[in-house]
């Protein structure tokens, strides 16, 4: 397996050497932190359609974009391959003191209490070091080190998560519920108000509530131990699968699904859906 890595290896350097890929030799971390999403999004959907041989080919094409990465880095002198695979190897040690270290066999739930221990840990430690260096660290807080990268419906979930662990959380999830109520109602408020007004133009109020909805839907999610990005990756399919249910029915009766109204489309999503 070596062999391999450092064959990969190899090619990436020889990608961007003087007399590679004038493509590769332009790229930037910034420039590829794009195709990196893409890929561990494509590497997700392997999984949910359960092919392993795309998986096995969006795995390599992940693993691609971490030597790139480790490339750039290594021509200006930051770090190379070899420390990220160090890194991530002290980390999982580290991490884990009950399967290398003295702490002794866990519970689940004690495994994942100690995991965020430990993580907090880093991330003071990590501050503590920008400190030291003269780096403009800021204040520590709870919510650090959650990357503003993430698509916004796992990084609400993550930043509830975070404000739940210093107690900033409901009891139980039915209050989260009814925030969930709450923050519906404000929305209805606010696009009544904007109608009121006759406006053309967005309103400012509107997309505050619709946001303020999404954000208490994704912590009601989070409170009944539901993953958000799941389920919605799965709403989404079950949309799209009696939608072209409806389109097919549509066709096989001679008709054009786009000139039907809107009682009758309903009509066709109710078949599709008792079909199911």
């Amino acid at each position: 397996m070596t062999g391999r890595i450092d064959e990969l290896l190899a090619i990436m350097a020889r990608l961007r050497a003087a007399d590679g890929c004038p493509w590769d030799q332009q790229q930037s971390f910034a420039s590829i932190a794009p195709y990196t999403l893409e890929e561990a999004y494509e590497v997700a959907d392997a999984i949910d359609r359960g092919n392993m041989q795309h998986l096995k080919d969006e795995l390599g094409d992940l693993l691609f974009q971490v030597v790139f990465h480790a490339q750039i880095a290594s021509e200006a002198r930051h770090f190379d391959f070899e420390a990220v695979a160090a890194a991530i190897c002290d980390k999982l040690v580290r991490r884990h003191p009950h399967v290398f270290g003295a702490a002794g066999p866990m519970t689940p739930a004690e495994q994942n209490a100690a995991w965020e221990a430990i993580k907090a840990a880093e991330r003071s430690a990590a501050n503590g070091a920008a400190a030291a260096q003269g780096a403009d660290a800021g204040a520590a807080g709870h919510l650090d080190g959650v990357p503003r990268a993430l698509p916004a419906l796992m990084r609400a979930v993550k930043l509830s998560k975070r404000a739940a662990r210093v107690g900033f959380d409901w009891e139980r999830a039915s209050q989260t519920a009814d925030k969930v109520a709450e923050e519906l109602a404000e929305v209805r408020d606010a696009a009544l108000q904007h109608a009121a007004r006759q406006s053309t133009s967005a309103s400012h109020e509107v997309f505050e509530e619709v946001g303020d909805l999404l954000f208490a839907a994704a912590n009601l999610a989070r409170k009944l131990d539901v993953d958000a990005e799941a389920a919605l990756r799965a709403a989404n399919a079950k949309f799209e699968r009696r939608f072209r249910g409806m389109e097919s029915l549509a066709a096989q009766r001679g008709r054009n699904f786009a000139e039907l109204d809107l009682e009758a489309q309903e009509g066709l999503w109710q078949e599709v859906k008792r079909g199911e």
